[in-house]
């Protein structure tokens, strides 16, 4: 505070420092001129112009507070339109999941697996790329489930029909799972899947679906050259052959054998004969028409059970060419299927493919619901014939011209010993393993968990 003596007398200003300072350069020089000059005025005068500074400082102080509030006023209204936005933006989020609520959904898969290993997919392990990492990939792409579901698949409840093997390909595989149901769904998942890889269908199934559990049967086919069934006596060039029609006749009476319920322990690993579980029911079983490509001709076999066991599809028809070529008689089928132990060879998996699934107790049952559609797949019938041509089987003939995986396996035929002990069996097995299990898949294994 300033302070001016009049004699004996203090005159009080009333301008403290801090206010004094606040007011800028020029009420500092007021107040010096002031107290320089306030030993010639009166008191009077001092008082009146002490006064007259006091309002002037106190004038000041207030448009600076006032300064001061609209900054602050302005900090404070961009950090709520921060919050607004930010707001907005969560509302926005949750609009477009109201809109795109999660939902239990069957999706109709096409794959080429020739270069994964396999369709499970090993959660952690980069190692072996599966059919279902570059499923979820594009999944969590397209928007259908959140990053941490890919991680964790439980939480959308993922479940495959089947687990095809190392190079197995699938024209009709089904999964089930919990997704969005985003506007343009399949299109924006193929978008992010390899061209090899195709979802062909969606549909709405209930909540408490499994598309392992709730499968009644599945159909596989088996593509492979027809000079596998030329008798080992006669010397063929593979690209002259021709597959007969009594051969063609002898291939389906012999698979034919294979319809009903049998123990197929021989026709798998690690079961033995008493194992309620290798009993498997076998619903039909045929060879088709065959059919020239590249210069080759080609054969399918088509086989329906209610479910198999690894290997079990490849040690099937691998016995029945053996039988067909002349190695073993036609005895050792049902000899298989009893406690002894058989030696079944196994054909390559190049060929195996998962045609379809089927569920017929769930569509006898909710199909006509008026709330869930039937899995069946009428529509896309002509989509998946599309796939197979253009995919699947390209893979299975440039892959047998160049690698001669069935002429391979054939020349291991002659080693084998039908009529063999278990010791003399699993000496075979050792010489013939490396042959037999480098043609790519491992076969199929639907429930072996």
């Amino acid at each position: 505070m300033l302070r001016l003596r009049w004699g004996l007398r203090v005159v009080s200003c009333g301008l403290s420092a801090p206010a004094s300072a606040a007011c800028g350069g020029p009420w500092r020089r007021l107040g010096s001129f002031l107290a320089e000059s306030c030993l010639l005025l009166c008191p009077l005068q001092v008082l009146t112009m002490a006064e007259e500074l006091r309002a002037a400082v106190a004038s000041q102080t207030k448009r600076l507070n006032s300064s001061s509030e609209v900054v602050e006023r302005l900090e404070e209204n961009g950090h709520q339109n921060k919050r607004l936005k930010r707001d907005a933006d969560e509302d926005d989020v949750e609009d477009q999941n109201k809109k795109s609520p999660k939902r239990k959904i069957v999706l109709l898969m096409a794959y080429s697996g020739k270069g994964y290993h396999g369709m499970q997919r090993n959660v952690g392990s980069s190692q072996f790329k599966t059919i279902e990492d570059d499923l979820v990939s594009a999944l969590v792409q397209s928007g259908c489930i959140p990053e941490n579901h890919g991680e964790d698949m439980k939480k959308m409840s993922f479940q495959r029909c089947a687990r095809t093997d190392k190079g197995v390909s699938a024209a009709g595989q089904i999964v089930s799972l919990k997704v969005r149901l985003i506007d343009d769904i399949l299109e924006k998942i193929n978008n992010h899947l390899p061209s090899h890889i195709r979802i062909l269908g969606l549909k709405r199934v209930t909540g408490g679906f499994n598309s392992k559990n709730k499968c009644d049967a599945r159909t596989y086919s088996y593509m492979l050259p027809t000079f596998a069934f030329a008798h080992k006596d006669h010397d063929v060039q593979e690209e002259v052959y021709r597959l007969d029609k009594e051969t063609l006749e002898k291939v389906n009476k012999l698979l034919a054998c294979y319809k009903g319920t049998h123990n197929f322990h021989n026709f798998t690993s690690q079961k033995g004969p008493r194992d309620p579980s290798a009993k498997r029911y076998i619903m039909e079983m045929y060879c088709g028409e065959p059919f020239v490509r590249e210069n080759i001709e080609f054969a399918v076999i088509k086989v329906k059970g209610q479910s198999f066991m690894m290997h079990q599809i490849r040690k099937m028809i691998g016995l029945v060419i053996a039988i067909v070529k002349g190695y073993a008689a036609e005895s050792i089928i049902e000899r298989s299927w009893g406690e002894e132990k058989v030696d079944v060879p196994k054909a390559p998996g190049l060929g195996l493919v998962l045609e379809r699934v089927h569920f017929e107790k769930y569509n006898r049952r909710f199909g006509n619901d008026g709330l869930h559609e039937p899995l069946e797949w009428t529509e896309e019938e002509e989509k998946i014939a599309l796939f197979k041509e253009q995919y699947i089987y390209p893979t299975i003939i440039n892959t047998e011209k160049e690698e001669k995986s069935m002429v391979n396996w054939l020349n291991t035929l002659s080693i084998h010993d039908f009529n063999s002990s278990v010791v003399g069996m699993q000496a075979n097995n050792k010489n013939s393993k490396n042959s037999s299990d480098l043609e790519g898949s491992d076969g199929c294994d639907d429930d072996s968990d």
